[in-house]
């Protein structure tokens, strides 16, 4: 069936192999080897259950993509190509209703899960900073494929609902990690108001930042460009930032089972913010500079809340490994959060002394 999909697409040179790249909670990737008359592709089945409108998503991307092409060097190295099919569209779809679709690879690259040098963390901060500012001017409008995605007030509504049905069976076992995310609601609510209200503006935003969707020059070891951009939209650079901080900062992965383990490390938070603010210092507002450090805070919470709302609905959203998988994620999460309610105005400081 891929073999067959790729057919579809205008790519160059005979398809020779193809094979799963990657363990993506969300989509299917395959990469796909060419005769040496052509590059190598990416392969992708979109997953329309989460995204339910992907021909907006794939314009979303293309939108993006072509212009930050305007405006780098290199633009088949320092972001996407999407390739079209054979009819011009950027996406296909098949006989069972799959939506794929294809990315030129870019070769001599390497990504991170865990940034597990200081480098390694200023570097992905850079190439954060460096996809907000090639998009600061970006004017068009982008389709809302995920709806409210980083919107904390939709989140409650979900999150309201999930407990009242209980899908699984599992909400009695779970009353310190209710309590965890009820105790803090008001206060995170209150943040999202300053984005309702303009305080703190919207912009295109990547809105999945971890490590391992920034793409490195394998053998310089320099950032090159932001990758899965599914979910670029309009949003806050604040949620950006905030998903680097939980991800980039950590001292383990988001699913570490050993809880104690888990914290927030200054010396990775003060890397990630000096690798940001040297691409970012000068086209933030001070709105944007006041909150930057809650912005780790901010996301942390609502990705535990995610991962606590799938576990009690049953795993529908996130792929697991084994049952309590959604829970251990929750569980590590909340870990991290605490370490940088701990940490918070030694997180202040830090940002006010790069400012």
């Amino acid at each position: 069936m891929n073999t067959e999909v790729i057919r579809q697409f205008k790519i160059e040179g005979n398809v020779v192999e193809v094979k799963p790249l990657g363990e993506g909670f969300i989509n299917d990737t395959f990469i796909v080897r060419t005769s040496s008359e052509g590059p190598d592709y990416i392969l992708q089945r979109k997953n329309h259950k989460i995204f339910p409108d992907v021909p907006a998503m794939m314009d979303n991307i293309v939108a993006v993509t072509n212009h930050i092409k305007n405006k780098v060097s290199d633009p088949l190295r320092e972001t996407l190509t999407v390739v079209p099919t054979v009819d011009g569209k950027n996406y296909c779809l098949d006989d069972e209703g799959n939506y794929w679709a294809v990315c030129i690879l870019i070769p001599d690259t390497i990504t991170y899960n865990v940034a597990d040098t200081l480098e390694l963390v200023r570097q992905g901060g850079i190439g954060i900073g460096r996809f907000q500012t090639l998009l600061s001017d970006f004017d068009k409008p982008l389709a809302e494929t995920i709806p409210g995605f980083h919107n904390l007030a939709f989140r409650f509504s979900q999150w309201d609902e999930c407990l009242r049905r209980d899908a699984a069976g599992r909400k009695a076992g779970l009353s310190d990690e209710i309590y965890f995310i009820e105790a803090r609601r008001q206060e995170f609510l209150d943040f999202w108001k300053l984005i309702e209200d303009g305080t703190i503006p919207r912009r295109v935003a990547h809105n999945d930042t971890k490590l391992s969707n920034i793409l490195f020059d394998e053998p310089s070891g320099e950032v090159l460009c932001a990758i899965d951009l599914d979910t670029v939209m309009s949003s806050t650079s604040l949620c950006d930032v905030g998903d680097a901080i939980r991800t980039y900062t950590s001292s383990t992965i988001e699913d570490d089972p050993d809880y104690g383990s888990v914290r927030l490390c200054l010396d990775k938070f003060q890397a990630y913010m000096d690798g940001y603010l040297s691409e970012r210092r000068d086209t933030l507002t001070e709105s944007e500079k006041e909150w930057l450090p809650f912005a780790g805070l901010y996301l942390t919470y609502e990705q535990t809340l995610r991962f606590l709302m799938d576990y009690i609905d049953g795993d529908t959203y996130y792929k697991i490994r084994y049952p309590e998988h959604n829970l251990v994620r929750t569980r590590s999460q909340m870990a991290l959060l605490r370490s940088m309610e701990d940490q918070y105005e030694q997180m202040k400081q830090i940002v006010k002394d790069l400012l």
